[in-house]
């Protein structure tokens, strides 16, 4: 009688045994070799090892275009993000050359006021790349040892992002928020131990210029038993970005010591006051608090300019997801056409240049004109409502935003 040389089991016992030239399997063990086989790298549907490849590279021009859908103004800044992710690009694809010439990353330090568009521009630029892109925050950030986070999370964060696919994360570009949170607390070293400000600083400085890191696969301390994923840094590209809020302080210091000479009047007179972030150098990073080695390996300095009434409004109304055509979807979605008059839209943007929150400040104002619509007039029977600046205003005074 026939039987499985796997399982033991007879002809009887089994729905089908595939008989071979010195013995049988039945379907259960065929299915079993099959998966096995599978697993460790054999047959059609193995798992073949991922890979990295990038698409067409997208020029720096047409990297501006889709930044200029979503994000009004700052010029100057869209072209160095755009030149900046194109040669990264360009990098990437580097073929081997004989004369030596290796081209060197040039990570970006972004410095801009609050509600600038800083971490718009980064999300944004995320959606078109073919590169893994991850945003993350110094805020949490403390020096090894310390309560917090070590600063190779942020490698464990690409990682997630590029499905564990070490080749792509390596690759991949990240943009680190808030890097003026970290800054050095204080100029005397021996008062106390800087553990979230110099300390995560000395501990950015290999990821920024390229070193192999050990990360631990699900983020967390390191411990001794611990298996590690090796990244190397080395074509990782760092985007940083910060407030760096009273830095113009700084740039006014620094102008204004410039006071002797033939030409010094004429020189003072050409400084616009209002816009002194246009100014910032190096410099004026290292007498906020960045130390002069982390600055360094960001060779690249820009600026964002303050918002001012024009742009405002056109951030208000422009962009594909601008904040009056995502209440105009809300309200959409229960039936009912939105609009705001032009009256209502100015004493918005009045309102938010008087807070001096940018454009996040945009967003908030709106949310207390829009509370009680959004409270009441879903449960009417209404097909359209308009917002007037008599109703925002009198919104306003209610929420004491007078």
């Amino acid at each position: 009688m026939k039987k499985c040389n796997f399982c033991g089991r007879t002809e009887h016992q089994v729905k089908l045994l595939i008989s071979g030239v010195d013995g049988c399997i039945c379907e259960d063990c065929a299915v079993q070799a099959y998966q096995v086989a599978t697993a460790n790298g054999y047959g059609p549907e193995a798992k073949k090892k991922p890979t990295f490849e990038t698409k067409r590279i997208p020029k720096p021009k047409e990297i501006k275009a889709h930044l200029d859908k979503y994000v009004i103004g700052q010029d100057e800044a869209k072209r160095y993000l755009s030149v900046a992710v194109y040669n990264h690009y360009k990098r990437l694809q580097q073929p081997a050359d004989d004369n030596g010439v290796e081209i060197e990353k040039s990570n970006i330090i972004m410095v801009g006021s609050t509600g600038t568009g800083k971490t718009l521009l980064a999300r944004t630029i995320a959606k078109m790349l073919d590169v893994p892109f991850t945003i993350v925050d110094a805020t949490v950030f403390t020096e090894a040892g310390y309560v917090g986070e070590d600063v190779e999370s942020i490698l464990t964060r690409l990682l997630q992002v590029a499905d564990y696919n070490v080749e792509a994360a390596q690759r991949g570009i990240v943009f680190v928020d808030e890097i003026d949170k970290i800054a050095r607390k204080t100029d005397n070293p021996s008062i106390t131990r800087d553990v979230s400000g110099e300390g995560v600083q000395q501990g950015l400085l290999k990821l920024l210029e390229g070193t192999i890191v050990n990360v631990p696969p699900q983020g967390g301390r390191k411990h001794p038993d611990q298996e590690y994923i090796h990244i190397d840094t080395h074509q990782i590209l760092f985007i940083c970005g910060g407030a760096f809020d009273g830095i113009e302080r700084k740039i006014a210091q620094r102008l204004n010591t410039h006071t002797v000479g033939y030409n010094s009047v004429q020189n003072v007179r050409r400084i616009d006051k209002n816009e002194l972030m246009q100014y910032v150098q190096p410099q004026d990073l290292k007498s906020f608090g960045l130390i002069p080695e982390i600055i360094g390996r960001l060779p690249v300095l820009t600026y964002l300019n303050q918002l001012d009434r024009k742009a405002l409004m056109r951030i208000l109304t422009e962009p594909k997801n601008s904040i009056v055509k995502q209440y105009e979807k809300l309200f959409q979605m229960d039936g009912i056409k939105l609009t705001f008059t032009e009256e209502a839209l100015e004493l918005v943007v009045d309102k938010a240049v008087e807070y001096k929150l940018g454009a996040r400040g945009l967003r908030s104002i709106v949310e207390n004109i829009m509370i009680d619509a959004m409270f009441e007039i879903p449960s009417k029977r209404v097909k359209s409502f308009e917002v007037t600046k008599e109703y925002a205003q009198k919104q306003l005074e209610e929420s004491h935003l007078k």
